[in-house]
């Protein structure tokens, strides 16, 4: 099976391996930490790349973009949880800089691709 458009974006990689990374990590906590926080943190960043693929079956750059944006909200959600997992000490700190390696990757790649789309957006506009 050949891969779909969002299966070769950079930023659909990045997501993957940031949702795997966290998967991981949760399976390890007890099961009041995982059904609660870990629950949470496992939608937020699968939804990232979720968010990445169903945008790009859309068929227009305005949608597209729009999901991106949802995206990327997921991301700052993930984030969120991410601080509570580790407040809560269920994250280990080497856990939490993995992470940020990542997570440092993923947020300015996925805004300037947002702003790639608007930019074809925009430019479209006024080629027609």
């Amino acid at each position: 099976m050949s891969k779909s458009r969002f299966e070769n974006l950079e930023i659909y990689q990045l997501a993957e391996r940031l949702a795997d990374y966290i998967w991981d990590c949760v399976l390890t906590w007890d099961k009041f930490s995982k059904e609660t926080v870990g629950e949470q943190i496992v939608n937020s960043s699968d939804s990232i790349g979720a968010n990445i693929a169903e945008g790009s079956g859309k068929g227009s750059e305005m949608d597209f973009k729009r999901y991106c944006k949802i995206a990327r909200g997921s991301l700052f959600e993930t984030k969120h949880w991410l601080r509570r997992a580790y407040k809560r000490n269920l994250l280990k700190k080497e856990e939490i800089d993995n992470i940020k390696i990542t997570l440092e990757e993923l947020l300015p790649k996925l805004s300037a691709y947002i702003n790639y789309l608007d930019d074809r957006i925009n430019n479209k506009n006024y080629d027609d």
